[in-house]
């Protein structure tokens, strides 16, 4: 190509390994989001599956999948967590969890009972009691809510009245306040159209969705094109100057 000079080594070297390194990243990116999708439409899938048996799948939870349970016992009285960094935040509020004791069970089940909207003020909203005697639940059986950068160390160790309120939902956290152990994951219960509660459970990838994923995916790809570009530009031949007849002189 007589229009493009020969690039040094150096250069030619540095524009492969950045543009590999952004195809490589680009790649992820579109890996991440595919396994994010599968993620969803298993938990979509989930929702519409009979019950199954709670002591059975808690005892063999199953493997990439998630599980619609049905479970005995009765709630541990008084006892409310409240989550105050719900998914919900723009209507502001509060998600509640309460601790249930399955029949026959030694640990503790958290139940998600749902999204409670607001008052308007910076008090949490009026919380209904819990029923009482034995209770049969449905709902999916899924991993407790992320944990981020918790600062200021455990609140509820801190906290005396009930419900408690936390920022984060750390299961080892509340196995100590409620002073027994609890089952690895969390019950999302059914919506119930005649409950106080909104019940839109999902997998919260809302900071990071497939299409953000994507995103990212073709920006990597781009910058690979950038490095190869700017390679030939910098290297292009320029077009030698034709002297005139005075300039001969």
């Amino acid at each position: 190509m007589k229009w493009l000079r020969r690039p040094s080594w150096f250069a030619l070297l540095l524009t492969v390994a950045g543009a590999l390194l952004f195809i490589r990243l680009g790649v992820w990116q579109l890996h991440r989001a595919d396994e994010k999708e599968v993620i969803l439409r298993r938990y979509a899938a989930a929702e519409n599956e009979s019950p199954r048996d709670f002591a059975a799948v808690a005892a063999k939870p199953p493997i990439n999948a998630f599980a619609r349970v049905r479970v005995e016992g009765e709630y541990i009285a008084g006892k409310l967590y409240l989550l105050d960094n719900p998914k919900h935040d723009q209507r502001g509020g509060v998600e509640v969890y309460a601790p249930f004791r399955p029949l026959g069970g030694k640990r503790l089940l958290l139940v998600d009972l749902g999204f409670l909207p607001g008052n308007g003020t910076d008090q949490p909203p009026q919380l209904p009691a819990l029923p009482t005697g034995k209770q049969t639940l449905q709902g999916l059986y899924v991993p407790a809510p992320g944990v981020g950068f918790e600062m200021g160390g455990n609140a509820l160790a801190r906290q005396v009245h009930w419900p408690k309120t936390t920022v984060y939902l750390e299961l080892p956290q509340i196995a100590a306040d409620l002073g027994a152990t609890v089952y690895p994951q969390v019950l999302a219960m059914d919506a119930d159209p005649t409950s106080i509660y909104v019940r839109e459970h999902t997998i919260d990838f809302s900071a990071m969705p497939p299409a953000r994923h994507r995103a990212y995916a073709f920006q990597w790809f781009t910058f690979a094109v950038a490095a190869v570009v700017i390679l030939l530009v910098l290297h292009r031949r320029r077009p030698s100057k034709i002297r005139t007849h005075h300039e001969q002189a």
